[in-house]
């Protein structure tokens, strides 16, 4: 849960309401789809500022790097805790707008901790570039086409096998491509987490979930905001879908160590009811 700020606040549109300065997450944006409307939010001082560099830091646990072809002809790049026994259960975690960096690699590590039986794969979006301040982070996430983003999730998924059983979770950017990642799972989607991300606003693709979703709301998030929150839970009934919403009274990132509004009370709660979750849906002991 490092580094959570970006695109989340990017939200389904991005224009004027109420005053030429205010962006607004509840209109649409004609041209762009839900992920692609992500980036546009990494041009607004508003939005990127405050958000410190990560501090140094070298992940030294277990794990490796791995590879996997994807169906543009290129591979796929991300970092994998396998379970100490053979498992078709996998834990896709999504990195926000800093990339696979080192905090990330040390969360899958504590999700494989805490989920025994569970192989943990911290999926790599960014192919590779790692961001260490805000202008790159921005330019990075910016860079991220769906397309592409979409070959890396489905070569992960190809890798976890025709019998994995699939959960996800992200922050902000990972939030948003947590719901992404349990559509394009399919049948195979058993558990989905979204900490303050874009939610998916097509009610015909909400309709082929699989499972039902926990979305870890801020309330004082200006973009994540309470009318995001109730347009999906009615976009969510619309389609027969499970949504709980987990509020706490924090401000977007408050589960990030490092942000200046980070809430370490609410935070452990928040994890501690996604893991909760993931126990239930994957039917781990």
């Amino acid at each position: 849960m490092k580094k959570l700020w970006t695109l989340c606040a990017a939200l389904l549109g991005m224009v004027s309401v109420a005053s030429a300065q205010t962006l607004s997450c509840c209109a649409k944006a004609p041209a762009a789809n839900a992920t692609e409307v992500f980036a546009m939010l990494a041009t607004n001082e508003d939005f990127s500022g405050g958000h410190d560099a990560p501090l140094p830091f070298t992940y030294q646990g277990g794990g490796n790097m791995i590879q996997f072809k994807t169906a543009d002809g290129q591979t796929g790049k991300a970092f994998e805790i396998k379970s100490s026994k053979p498992s078709d259960k996998y834990l896709f975690v999504i990195h926000e707008w800093w990339g696979l960096n080192d905090y990330i690699k040390q969360e899958a590590a504590r999700f494989a901790q805490e989920l025994p039986g569970v192989n943990v794969i911290a999926l790599d979006l960014y192919d590779g570039q790692v961001a260490t301040d805000a202008d790159q982070a921005g330019k990075l996430m910016q860079g991220v086409k769906t397309e592409r983003a979409q070959v890396i999730i489905n070569g992960a998924l190809g890798y976890a096998g025709p019998k994995a059983q699939i959960a996800s979770i992200g922050w902000c950017f990972g939030g948003g491509w947590s719901i992404q990642t349990a559509l394009l799972a399919g049948p195979k989607a058993k558990a989905c987490v979204a900490y303050y991300g874009m939610p998916e606003k097509d009610v015909a693709k909400l309709k082929t979930l699989n499972t039902d979703v926990l979305f870890v709301f801020a309330k004082q998030d200006k973009w994540i905001n309470q009318e995001v929150v109730n347009q999906f839970q009615k976009d969510m009934a619309t389609a027969k879908k499970g949504l709980m919403v987990k509020t706490y009274d924090a401000d977007h990132a408050f589960a990030n160590p490092s942000n200046p509004k980070y809430s370490k009370a609410f935070a452990e709660d928040a994890h501690a009811a996604s893991v909760a979750y993931l126990k239930k849906n994957l039917k781990l002991k």
